[in-house]
C-alpha cells in the first residue's frame, strides 16, 4: 500500500488543524444561544475565532496533542505490524512539521520521546471486518480534558445528588454529577461519552469509543437515547458555561453506550472531551492505501466568522468592563488595583512554566530574574525558521489546578505577580495571591491560533531538558489579552461558579427515570 503513509499523514494533520462539521454546527448553536457581550460569548467568539485561524494556517487548533488514538477496522489479511510502522512514521513526521506537539513522557524519567513515539503511544486498536476497504479513525484528545474523566462504582453518594443505585436513575446522576465536576477545567462547553457497565478497563474504552459518534447521531436503545437527551437538555442548567465563566452553554453533546458487567460490579465512565473535538477519519482503499472517503465532513464546511452584530456586541460589552495594560515588572501595588472580571492586555515579557517547571522550581532557583514577572501555563509548538530561530506554532493555555501544591509557594518565592493559565486554581493559591499581591488571569483554552498571533518573538528558552511543552519558554507579546479570576482580595469567580452549580445540580436529585 504505497499511498498509506501519505494517507495517515494527511489524516493526522486535517484532524489537529480543522474541526469536522458536526463540531462546528455544534459550536455555533451554542454561540448563538448565549446572550450578546456576555464572559461566555465573548470566550465562543474567541473560540470560533481560533477554529478559523488554525483551518487557514494549517496549524494546530489546540496546543495539547493529547494522546493520539486510533481505531481501525481491516479486512481478514491485511498486516497490522506493517499498518502500525506506517502509523508511527506519520506521527513521528508530523510531530517534526509542528502539526502536533511532542507529548509522549516517559513515566519513570519525565524524559520526553520528542516524536510522539513511545511505549502505549499513540494508542491503536485494530478490529476486523468483513468489508474490503480499511477504516482508520483518530481522536486527539487533551490532558486538560483527559483530566477531567471519571468512573463511578455503583451505589454510590454524590455531592448534591445524593444515592445513585445501580439503575438508570443511579446512571442519570452519575453522569449529571460527572459535568458539574469538570467545570471549566476541561475546556467547556464540552462533549461527553460514556460507557455503562464492563469492568474499570473496558467501561472506560467504551465511554471514549461513544465520541466516535456524530453529535446529531441517535441511539439505537430507546432508553439510552432518553438519557441522553436528557443530559443534555439538563447539563446546560447548571450555569457552569463556557470555560466555566458561567453561562447557557456547558455541554454540547452526550453519548451513551452499555456493556454486560459483573454481578459484583457496576460501572458507569465518562470521558469528557473540550470544545476542540478533534475527531477524524477515512476510509482507505485496500489495494492502495489511498483515501477514498473523508468520515465526519458531511454537506459543506459551516463557517464560523463573527457576524457584524456580535462584533458590535462585544464591542458594545467592553465599553462597560475595566481595562488594564500589564507590562512586567509589575508592582504589588498595580496588582491590587486589579479586581475579579477586570480585562487585563500584556504587552512585553511573559515566560511560561508548567508542571516540570514549577516541580524543579521548588527546590532551584529559577534560571532567570522573575520578580514582578508573568507566568504562563502553558506548553506551546515550536518549530525553527529557516535562519534556525524559534517560532511558536501554537500557544494555549493548558489547566492550571495541576500547580496547586506549587503555585503559591513560588509566587512568594520568586516576587512572581501574575499568572495564566485556564480552569482557575484552588484555595491554597488564592490565600496566597491575597497575602503575597498576586492576580490569576484566565485565557481560553484551546484558543492556540488565537494567543499565538500575540506572541511576537521568542526571547530565549531555558530548562530544554524537560522536553518542549515543560520548557521555561520566553515569549515578547503584544496585546494578549485575559480575564481576572481571582484577585488579590480573596475573590475567585470559579469558586463562585463551582457553588452555585452545585446548589442547582440538586434540583436533580430526585428521580426521573423509574
Amino acid at each position: 500500500m504505497e499511498k498509506l503513509h501519505d494517507s495517515i499523514y494527511q489524516l493526522i494533520v486535517e484532524t489537529s488543524t480543522n474541526l469536522p462539521n458536526d463540531v462546528r454546527r455544534a459550536i455555533k448553536a451554542a454561540k448563538e444561544k448565549e446572550n450578546a457581550g456576555t464572559r461566555a460569548a465573548l470566550s465562543l467568539g474567541t473560540i470560533t475565532e481560533n477554529i478559523e485561524m488554525a483551518d487557514e494556517k494549517i496549524s494546530p487548533i489546540c496546543q495539547d496533542t493529547g494522546m493520539p488514538t486510533f481505531e481501525i477496522k481491516v479486512p481478514v489479511g491485511v498486516n497490522q505490524i506493517k499498518m502500525k510502522k506506517v502509523i508511527y512514521a506519520a506521527i513521528a513526521e508530523a510531530t517534526k512539521d509542528a502539526k502536533l506537539r511532542p507529548n509522549s513522557v516517559d513515566s519513570l524519567t519525565g524524559k520526553n520521546s520528542g516524536d510522539n513515539l513511545g511505549e502505549g503511544t499513540p494508542v491503536i486498536h485494530f478490529e476486523q471486518w468483513e468489508q474490503d476497504v480499511i477504516d482508520v479513525r483518530l481522536i486527539l484528545k487533551g490532558g486538560g480534558c483527559e483530566n477531567k474523566n471519571i468512573q463511578y462504582s455503583l451505589p454510590a453518594e454524590l455531592e448534591g445528588l445524593g444515592r445513585a443505585g445501580r439503575d438508570l436513575d443511579g446512571i442519570r446522576k452519575c453522569i449529571m454529577h460527572s459535568v458539574y465536576q469538570a467545570q471549566g477545567q476541561g475546556c467547556s462547553a464540552g462533549f461527553i461519552g460514556v460507557g455503562i457497565g464492563g469492568d474499570r478497563t473496558t467501561s472506560y474504552s467504551l465511554a471514549k469509543e461513544q465520541l466516535f459518534r456524530t453529535v446529531d447521531d441517535v441511539n439505537s436503545n430507546p432508553d439510552l437515547q432518553k438519557l441522553e437527551d436528557y443530559v443534555l437538555e439538563n447539563a446546560n442548567k447548571l450555569g457552569i458555561g463556557t470555560m466555566g465563566f458561567g453561562g447557557e452553554a456547558t455541554l454540547l453533546g452526550c453519548k451513551v453506550g452499555a456493556m454486560n458487567r459483573l454481578p459484583a460490579s457496576f460501572f458507569v465512565s465518562v470521558a469528557y472531551n473540550c470544545w476542540a473535538y478533534r475527531r477524524l477519519g477515512v476510509v482507505l482503499n485496500i489495494e492502495t492505501g489511498e483515501i477514498q472517503e473523508w468520515l465526519y465532513k458531511d454537506g459543506e464546511k459551516v463557517e464560523l466568522n463573527q457576524t457584524d452584530e456580535e462584533v458590535a456586541a462585544a464591542a458594545e460589552e467592553q465599553d462597560g468592563v475595566r481595562e488594564v495594560v500589564l507590562e512586567a515588572p509589575i508592582t504589588e501595588e498595580k496588582i491590587r488595583e486589579l479586581k475579579v472580571g477586570d480585562v487585563v492586555i500584556i504587552n512585553g515579557m511573559m515566560h511560561t512554566g508548567r508542571d516540570a517547571i514549577h516541580h524543579h522550581l521548588m527546590d532551584h532557583d529559577a534560571p532567570i530574574n522573575l520578580n514582578g514577572q508573568i507566568i504562563y501555563h502553558c506548553g506551546p509548538v515550536m518549530a525553527k525558521d529557516e535562519q534556525g530561530n524559534w517560532v511558536v506554532k501554537a500557544a494555549g493555555p493548558t489547566t492550571s489546578i495541576r500547580e496547586e501544591p506549587y503555585q503559591g509557594d513560588i509566587m512568594k518565592k520568586f516576587g512572581i505577580r501574575a499568572v495564566i493559565g485556564k480552569g482557575g486554581m484552588g484555595p491554597k493559591t488564592l490565600k496566597a495571591l491575597e497575602e503575597h499581591g498576586g492576580v490569576y488571569l484566565n485565557a481560553i483554552g484551546g484558543a492556540a491560533q488565537y494567543y499565538a498571533d500575540c506572541i511576537k518573538e521568542v526571547k530565549g528558552v531555558d530548562l530544554m531538558e524537560f522536553g518542549i511543552p515543560e520548557a521555561m519558554w520566553h515569549l515578547d507579546v503584544k496585546g494578549f489579552a485575559a480575564i481576572v479570576t481571582m484577585d488579590s482580595h480573596g475573590n475567585s469567580l470559579h469558586a463562585d461558579v463551582d457553588k452555585s452549580s452545585l446548589e442547582k445540580l440538586a434540583q436533580f436529585k430526585e428521580p426521573v427515570f423509574k
